[in-house]
């Protein structure tokens, strides 16, 4: 089994082994822990593509290195915690993984959480449309290089 994919089938079981308002915690405290941007991208809002599927105002940028791992990057309101954590949720799972792998990763790996009892499915589509946007963005840039 791949790295990245331990590394989501983790974060599944830690989530499903809460209960629902448990889980809604964990989401809350993931929100706490998405990485600020670096300098070198806090002066370019240019690069960053807005998800219009979500409430809240999300920008997302992906970036392919040269040894071809993915490296994730998101700004999201600290008022907007659910977006946030989901954001972050997705940073933990998919940053620094190898570009040929993230396009692997199951589409529906945001209801596996097992969240769509505890947010709305308004908000569970932000979090598929992030993974959809991250995902386009690591295709164009694998066709570039």
């Amino acid at each position: 089994m791949s790295a990245h994919l331990k590394v989501i089938d983790e974060l599944i079981a830690d989530f499903q082994a809460l209960s629902i308002n448990d889980r809604l915690m964990l989401l809350l405290e993931f929100s706490e822990n998405l990485p600020a941007l670096p300098a070198r991208y806090a002066e370019h809002p240019d690069l960053f593509e807005r998800v219009e599927e979500c409430q809240s105002p999300i920008f997302l940028f992906v970036e392919v290195d040269s040894l071809g791992a993915a490296h994730l990057f998101f700004t999201a309101p600290a008022e907007a915690p659910t977006t946030r954590g989901f954001a972050s949720i997705l940073h933990e799972a998919l940053d620094g993984v190898a570009a040929t792998d993230l396009l692997d990763v199951d589409d529906d790996f945001p209801s596996r959480l097992g969240l769509s009892e505890a947010v709305s499915p308004l908000r569970m589509n932000g979090m598929r449309a992030m993974l959809r946007r991250i995902k386009r963005q690591v295709r164009e840039k694998l066709a570039t290089t």
